[in-house]
């Protein structure tokens, strides 16, 4: 049995995005995934935050989806549209675009990179030893590889095997989702009554003037909420067109005539997090690892961000360039993130509630939601942009994303984003403020020098002092930040990027 260095189970935003990470450094990586083709029946998830743009950005690739989607303000609290437009980010929006777009888009970037796509197959069990794990495969084949990453959804047989906790709540509330014909034309956008929230749309719109103008034909999109919960943890009962009709005709006193539906599909508020993204060479990543109600739009996002997160690490363990250590970063980084998610999208749902003592809370939440202080930090956290990792105590960039800045260098004017295309660590001084050497990891870190003249801005934060240089991780993240001379440089390069070479 042999096979690539990584294997991913499931092909949807979170594997693509991790097999991309991985290619990009040029190694091996396979993904299984059940589906033949890249086709997704529905919609799914329908929206890219600013920091998952950013991230795209960062790989060059962004200009595929901004192409297709519909910037607005797609951030919400408490029923307010949290304005990201005085956010300093070169995206202060986010993307309406479905994700059977978000999904083949993404297909396209990773099919011109050397990634291996096994459709048409799943994983079926594995067995992990010191060097590696052996994957069974569901048409009776195998593979061998250093890695198994399970991005396989909120029912992950990859957590399942590995036997890894994924502790949290039962689901509360439930919903259906649907694209189906209607004899009767609903008033179409986003309505709340007694029996929750429930909305009709079509699949193609524009924004005009903040606002959605839905086509003027086509299926309709249908979001009802469920008078009781539909769906228990861990069943896999298909909704259908009578369950459709009968939660349409308990919130809205008609079922509209539905009929024909393309597709069914059921969400809950289930809340649950793995206890650890990792046990010993199997990972989680995206739903496997968390899943939660899709208030605020944070699943798929958070999904690609993981990928990011883990995506560099995998390739210096697998090059031997890091030790095995370095992966256990990966979950100390993003567990925090997850459980921060979890906890937005409880309060999210607490807050839809119908009931005096609810519509009261959330009266007052959006009152507070719509003062300038309060708006900026709850943007910037729907958004992920204001997500910091623990890398110690110092300069505010410590840990956070490295901004987009307009840079002059050595051959002219740039971006600073397109120094991170290739998903290569990146040290960056400015001018002759920090004299540093790197010589000893000149054959995995970039140097650059640059001037920047403009001011050093971070969301919730502000302005901030401009540093000497930076050392910014392949995800976009600062780890280290030199302030006249190069303290602390060597143990922050031997930490993320391996020991020096002599």
């Amino acid at each position: 049995m042999s096979g690539p260095a990584v294997v991913i189970a499931g092909g949807g935003p979170t594997g693509l995005m991790l097999a991309g990470e991985l290619a990009l450094a040029g190694v091996d990586v396979a993904v299984v995934e059940r589906r033949v083709s890249q086709d997704l029946i529905g919609s799914r998830a329908g929206g890219l935050h600013a920091r998952t743009l950013e991230m795209f950005d960062q790989r060059g690739i962004v200009g595929r989806f901004l192409a297709e989607g519909q910037k607005a303000q797609t951030a919400y609290f408490a029923g307010v549209s949290l304005d990201l437009g005085d956010c300093p980010t070169r995206h202060p929006y986010g993307l309406g675009l479905w994700q059977n777009h978000i999904e083949r888009i993404l297909a396209g970037w990773v099919g011109e990179l050397p990634v291996t796509m096994l459709r048409g197959r799943e994983v079926t069990g594995f067995v992990q030893d010191a060097d590696g794990v052996d994957v069974a495969l569901s048409d009776g084949g195998g593979l061998r590889a250093q890695y198994l990453v399970g991005c396989d959804g909120g029912r992950s047989l990859v957590r399942k095997v590995a036997g890894i906790d994924f502790p949290g709540w039962d689901p509360t509330t439930s919903a259906l989702l649907a694209e189906a014909a209607l004899t009767q034309q609903p008033e179409l956008g986003i309505h709340r009554n007694a029996h929750g929230i429930h909305a009709f749309g079509r699949e193609k719109y524009e924004i005009r003037d903040g606002k959605v103008v839905f086509a003027a034909d086509g299926p309709i999109r249908i979001m009802v909420t469920e008078a009781e919960v539909g769906a228990k943890i861990g069943a896999r009962t298909e909704p259908t067109l009578a369950d459709l009709s009968a939660a349409l005709v308990a919130a809205c006193g008609t079922d509209y005539g539905v009929h024909s539906p393309a597709w069914i599909s059921r969400f809950t508020d289930t809340t649950r997090q793995a206890a650890a993204y990792r046990d010993r060479r199997v990972l989680l990543a995206g739903d496997a690892a968390h899943v939660h109600a899709p208030d605020g739009g944070q699943g798929l996002n958070t999904g690609v961000q993981d990928a990011v997160n883990l995506g560099w690490k995998l390739v210096q363990v697998v090059k031997c360039i890091s030790p095995d250590s370095l992966l256990d970063s990966y979950h100390t980084e993003r567990h925090g993130v997850g459980a921060r998610v979890l906890r937005t999208t409880m309060a999210l749902v607490a807050l839809r509630r119908s009931d005096p003592r609810t519509d009261a809370l959330r009266d007052i939440v959006a009152d507070l939601a719509g003062m300038d202080g309060p708006r900026r930090r709850l943007a910037a956290q729907m958004s992920g942009l204001d997500i910091r990792y623990d890398l110690g105590e110092g300069h505010p960039l410590l840990g956070r994303r490295m901004p987009d800045l307009d840079l002059v260098a050595e051959d002219g004017p740039l971006r600073l984003f397109s120094l991170l295309h290739a998903a290569r660590p990146l040290l960056l001084a400015f001018g002759e403020g920090c004299d540093v050497d790197i010589t000893p990891w000149a054959d995995r870190v970039r140097s650059v020098v640059a001037r920047y003249d403009g001011a050093w801005e971070l969301p919730v934060i502000g302005t901030v002092p401009a540093p000497a240089a930076v050392l910014i991780r392949p995800d976009g993240y600062v780890a280290w930040v030199g302030e006249g001379t190069d303290a602390g440089l060597t143990d922050a390069l031997t930490k993320w990027f391996g020991p020096a070479v002599r």
